[in-house]
């Protein structure tokens, strides 16, 4: 790894971790991503750019407002420095290429989907809209330059109906802002990775689900979201997923 691009890839993923912490408490309201520019959502005071460095800003700022003295969750630059670290992550199993942008879109589309969903327990066209759109752009891209896609459509067709499938068996075991997740990994991932992905998810979602029940933090009542736990999969299969595939099957 060129510690150089490692580091301009830490420092970029963190920029636009600041930019996907928009997205999550924007959306849900309905408000635009774009309009009005960053602001304390306690006095209204229109946060200076040098008060918006990822990270850093927070540090300094003792985690306050310049302006009101408002805490600000703990949760933004832990975000910012996440995506700085996934998008490293990236670069050093991908390289620099078409996979490096299309993970790295992949990656921050996800992100803001599972964090919506975490906390809202909703899913959002907005959202899984601009990640299926991705996914075909890429695909096009893909096409254009002689790379295989079948495994693409194919990916995204499978999962997206297996999600449907069980829905409709279990009649509202799962949302349909899952089938839309789904169909986005496998846009992304291709058949193979994203049939692994599934099974993580369902892994993950047994388990992770037992211990809360267990914790008594929920009962088998409670509604769940599962687009958490298909994010959480789809980026150890982006990461992992090979590996997980050759120790499965050697």
């Amino acid at each position: 790894m060129d510690i150089y691009y490692g580091i301009l890839a830490f420092i970029f993923g963190t920029i636009i971790g600041s930019f996907l912490n928009v997205c999550i408490y924007r959306i849900p309201k309905g408000e635009s991503i774009l309009h009005p520019p960053s602001h304390c959502m306690n006095c209204n005071k229109k946060i200076k750019a040098y008060d918006m460095i990822p990270v850093i800003s927070y540090i300094i700022l003792r985690g306050r407002c310049r302006y009101c003295g408002k805490k600000i969750h703990l949760r933004y630059p832990v975000l910012e420095f996440i995506t700085g670290l996934l998008y490293v992550l990236i670069y050093i199993n991908f390289g620099v290429g078409i996979e490096l942008i299309k993970y790295m879109v992949f990656i921050s589309i996800m992100i803001v989907i599972g964090m919506i969903d975490f906390h809202t327990t909703d899913v959002y066209l907005k959202t899984t809209g601009t990640g299926i759109i991705a996914g075909i752009i890429f695909l096009v891209i893909y096409f254009y330059i002689g790379l295989p896609i079948k495994t693409y459509v194919y990916g995204g067709v499978s999962a997206g109906v297996f999600i449907a499938l069980i829905i409709l068996i279990t009649k509202g075991g799962m949302g349909w802002g899952d089938v839309e997740i789904a169909l986005i990994c496998g846009l992304f991932l291709g058949f193979k990775y994203t049939m692994l992905m599934l099974f993580l998810a369902f892994i993950i979602g047994a388990v992770i689900g037992l211990v809360l029940i267990l914790l008594g933090k929920k009962s088998r009542k409670d509604y769940i979201p599962f687009g958490p736990f298909i994010v959480i999969a789809s980026f150890i299969t982006v990461f992992l997923g090979q590996s997980i595939l050759n120790w499965y099957l050697f």
